[in-house]
């Protein structure tokens, strides 16, 4: 009986194995406990994989919070250390039968020795390469270790610092030695204008293994190849890397079952290859970005099958459109716009920047939450920054589903590189692994080769201020050719073949007025220059991808870095959050003392400073739009943060919507009213994205404080064609007011759509610190809505700008509008989102309008 059950249990692990061996791909992750260790201690602690040394630390309270107080300064000593990771793990005989074990490191950050039972098998110096190595030959069954050595990118980089004979203008790095230039790692580690210098390192992006046999689909290219009304087709290559030659059947099927299936058999040679499948999807649904249509998907599923066996198969998701970047000379200068699927399309959205100093502490649904904000705020653009990272495939597939355009930066920004044989050769694997990654995505847009480099060499006088010789300075720019206007172009036409790529943002400087004749631009007037908010409607450019204005985030976010003893902003603590230089909260300062009254306390100068801001940015806004389609694109600086603190943001770093992003929401409307007061004349325009099939009615009043209305204009029967503005009403602002006081009336229009209202503005003839704004009176009531959310009526009497509600004890409330302005009489209804209870909404709820602000 005992030899039969030994017989028997040996049948099994033989039927498993072979199960094994047929069976596709097999993963087994190695994320989750590993250890780490000082490389010059002998103490091992757990550790958590993704994740950072930063991090790890933080867990073992071994170092401070490096967002709270001031204690970044207090952790700078991490990033000159080297580090080891470890892990050990089973790996099963059924595993070890496969023909190929691949170790997948899809982000080590950076420098890394990556040793498995101590037999050295890969070598990183690239953060935004992903690796993938067979290790099969050192594995065996039973117990086995994973070792990964970090070494401390500081004095990695501090050799080749030392070896050349100049320093680089890399003046983001808040260090006296840049060697930022050097790393392929995330720039903004370093620190920037806007966020803390914490150099990591660690296992960022998490470990596996995957095992398979005979051949595996190392990459799947769907290249649309055309596009009618009636066709698509499209052109698969499918890259395999194959250990067992032989014959194998591909195939390539809509598992929606919205196009035919395709198969073919093809004898494959060992070693790697690439090969050819068409397939036409027949009454194509296009891909739309956000406010236009669907951004439609089709899902496709490549297999690799021996005979009847499925051996490998990959899922993909493609979008069937065209995307065109205009840039090219006109009769105006230089165009710079984007047209989707034949049509130009005017791009509205922001700049974003990694959402956290340590990347693997973003979840799915930070992700997640943050398209959302961006699909509500009318988005259709996001430029991934080039002081960042190229960001996970998962943000790529929800702009995908979400219609949301990516421009997309290659990671280079403000400052020049080096150019040797041996830097070059580390970024041409960096563009291999990235272009191929991402160009299957539809809402990959473009590509540009880096941010602010080219009018930094032209304008920002390197040469003077660093020293250069006349010789250092020609290498230097000579290097810029090679790596921008030689190196990546090359790498975008041979792997992403048809995709716009230009080699630095922006193509125009803020200087000179014919600036804003030629391409995009970054203008920096307002904050940098520190010109008026006024000069956002003089300084309107072709296409805007850079302008902004700074502000503190809300007192919520402000308690967890801050005490109560730091609430001033020019304490230490709120001083080390500012990294806009010396003088960026002196600067917000001087901007509110221009535009609004002293604020009677901390909180207020909070509150008030956020206005400040979404006021200035919805008039540039409102610029942008109403001059198309001389002007086609709109991309603040900033959507979001990497750490709590004063910035450019709309969004902070706990997700909580600044006045900005409310200001945002309204004026990326598809229809928009606006006003501006140019040659003494008070002009109206109606802005929209899309084409209206019924006309629209414009309603102007001009009222008083108290809602007597002293003049009112209707326009019927208007219909806005897309991507255009029209000027619908001028009146000279004398004739309008005729002896009203300008400090004491509003101009209030709106456009509705028979009884839909589409949009509304106010427009304000004096400046908020010299206006004398009445007792709004506000009354609230708060009740609980149909759909079980909670609702807040808020009534006034008399004006009421501003106005502002919060939860004083929920951080995590989320009101549907805010800080926006009560008409005399008016009565609006806000939803708020908050784990609270109607009682306890009732009893925290606070609600304030910016005369409650004011000292007197």
């Amino acid at each position: 009986m005992k030899n039969k059950l030994h017989y028997t249990l040996l049948l099994c692990l033989c039927m498993l194995a072979r199960m094994a061996h047929a069976q596709t791909t097999v993963t087994l992750s190695l994320n989750g406990e590993w250890e780490f260790a000082d490389a010059d201690d002998s103490v091992w602690r757990k550790a958590t994989v993704p994740g950072t040394v930063h991090t790890d630390l933080l867990a073992h309270h071994l170092i401070p919070d490096p967002f709270v107080g001031m204690n970044e300064k207090a952790v700078q000593w991490v990033d000159k250390k080297d580090w080891i990771y470890r892990k050990s793990f089973e790996v099963a005989a059924a595993l070890l039968a496969h023909d190929v074990i691949g170790l997948q490191l899809p982000e080590l950050d950076t420098y890394a020795d990556v040793y498995i039972n101590d037999h050295l098998v890969l070598q990183s110096h690239n953060m935004f390469v992903g690796h993938e190595v067979n290790v099969k030959q050192w594995l065996h069954s039973g117990q086995n270790q994973l070792r990964i050595f970090f070494h401390s990118p500081v004095r990695y980089d501090m050799e080749r610092f030392l070896k050349d004979s100049l320093i680089y203008p890399a003046g983001n790095d808040a260090s006296d030695i840049p060697l930022s230039v050097y790393a392929r790692k995330a720039p903004y580690h370093y620190g920037w204008d806007w966020g803390p210098r914490l150099v990591t390192s660690g296992i960022s992006g998490g470990a596996s293994l995957t095992a398979w046999n005979k051949t595996n689909i190392s990459d799947v290219w769907l290249q649309q190849q055309g596009l009618t009304d009636k066709a698509a087709t499209v052109r698969a290559a499918i890259t395999l890397e194959t250990v067992q030659a032989g014959k194998y059947t591909m195939q390539i099927e809509s598992p929606d079952k919205l196009f035919t299936t395709v198969t073919v058999e093809k004898g494959l040679n060992a070693g790697l290859q690439t090969l050819e499948l068409p397939f036409s999807i027949q009454r194509p649904k296009r891909w739309w970005p956000n406010g236009l249509g669907d951004p439609f998907l089709y899902k496709v599923k490549v297999s690799i099958l021996d005979g009847k066996q499925l051996i490998a198969a990959r899922m993909l998701n493609i979008g069937l459109r065209t995307v065109e970047v205009i840039n090219a000379p006109d009769s105006l200068g230089e165009s710079f716009y984007v047209k989707v699927n034949g049509q130009p399309v005017f791009m509205k959205g922001a700049n974003y920047i990694p959402q956290d100093n340590f990347r693997p502490r973003i979840t799915d649904e930070r992700y997640q939450q943050l398209f959302k904000d961006m699909k509500e705020s009318h988005f259709n653009m996001v430029r991934v920054w080039g002081g960042g990272a190229y960001e996970k495939d998962l943000f790529y597939e929800l702009a995908d589903q979400q219609g949301i355009l990516v421009w997309q930066d290659f990671m280079f920004a403000c400052t020049v590189y080096p150019s040797d044989t041996a830097f070059l050769a580390n970024v041409k694997e960096e563009l291999r692994y990235n272009i191929t990654r991402l160009r299957n995505h539809a809402s990959l847009a473009l590509w540009c080769g880096n941010n602010e480099v080219a009018v930094a060499i032209k304008n920002w006088g390197w040469q003077s201020g660093y020293g250069y010789t006349d010789a250092q300075w020609k290498t230097l720019q000579q290097g810029y050719d090679i790596l921008f206007k030689s190196l990546l172009p090359e790498q975008v036409k041979t792997m992403d073949p048809g995709r716009f790529y230009f080699h630095s943002s922006p193509i125009s400087n803020w200087g000179s007025k014919q600036d804003f004749t030629k391409g995009d631009n970054h203008y920096w007037g307002v904050w940098h220059g520190m010109e008026w908010f006024e000069a956002f409607n003089t300084h309107v450019p072709r296409f805007m991808s850079e302008y902004g204005f700074q502000s503190f985030p809300d007192m919520h976010t402000i308690r967890r870095f801050a005490g109560k003893n730091d609430q001033d902003i020019y304490s230490p603590v709120m001083l080390s959050h500012q990294k806009s230089t010396n003088r960026g909260n002196a600067a917000i300062n001087t901007y509110l003392q221009h535009y609004y009254k002293t604020p009677k306390d901390f909180a207020s100068l909070i509150y008030v400073n956020q206005v400040l801001q979404a006021e200035g940015m919805r008039i540039a806004i409102e610029a942008h739009r109403r001059a198309m389609p001389y002007c086609m694109g709109t991309l603040y600086w900033q959507l979001n943060d990497c750490w709590p603190g004063p910035s450019w943001s709309g969004i902070d770093y706990y997700g909580r919507w600044k006045s900005l992003q409310y200001f945002v929401k309204k004026a990326f409307a598809p229809v928009i009213v606006s006003h501006v007061e140019a040659q003494d004349k008070l002009q109206t325009w109606v802005v929209s994205d899309v084409p209206q099939e019924q006309p629209l009615t414009l309603e102007m009043q001009l009222m008083d404080l108290e809602g007597k209305v002293l003049w009112e204009r209707s326009i019927t029967n208007i219909q806005p064609k897309a991507a255009k503005s029209q000027l619908l009403y001028e009146v000279p602002v004398s004739e309008l007011l005729k002896g009203f006081d300008a400090q004491k009336v509003i101009f209030y229009s709106k456009v509705v759509k028979k009884d839909e209202l589409l949009t509304r503005n106010v427009y304000y003839f004096a400046k908020a610190s010299t206006m004398e704004l009445p007792d709004p009176g506000i009354q609230t009531s708060v009740t609980t809505g149909a759909d079980g959310t909670i609702a807040v009526k808020i009534t006034a009497g008399k004006l009421a700008r501003n106005v502002y509600l919060l939860l004083e004890n929920d951080p995590k409330s989320q009101f549907s509008d805010n800080y926006f302005d009560l008409l005399p009489g008016e009565t609006a209804t806000v939803r708020v989102n908050s784990e609270l209870t109607l009682q306890q909404v009732k009893e925290q709820l606070k609600v304030i309008s910016l005369r409650d602000t004011f000292k007197n």
